[in-house]
């Protein structure tokens, strides 16, 4: 693959409303845009790469990689535990 892994993203073919990735919230009304871009994000062939990102640059807002801003949020902090214990692990060896 060449290029940005953006111009591969299932969310940017023609006829995906962007809006779609940035619902209001996680119930009533934005449940439904937020579920309509979940099912993008599982097509799409650089889902990987686009959750990478996101979670390097700790993006606050909108749907990424299949995950919402509070899955995201966990996510970071697993990442932050898991290496804090590993650090642990190698301190006490």
């Amino acid at each position: 693959m060449r290029g940005s892994w953006a111009a591969y993203a299932a969310c940017s073919e023609p006829g995906v409303d962007p809006e779609l990735f940035f619902p209001l919230g996680d119930f009533g009304l934005s449940a439904r845009p937020a579920a309509a871009a979940m099912a993008i994000c599982a097509r799409c062939p650089v889902r990987a790469e686009c959750l990478d990102w996101a979670l390097r640059v700790g993006e606050p807002a909108g749907i990424w990689g299949g995950t919402t801003p509070d899955e995201r949020r966990r996510l970071r902090h697993a990442a932050r535990t898991a290496a804090r214990d590993c650090s642990r692990v190698s301190e006490a060896s």
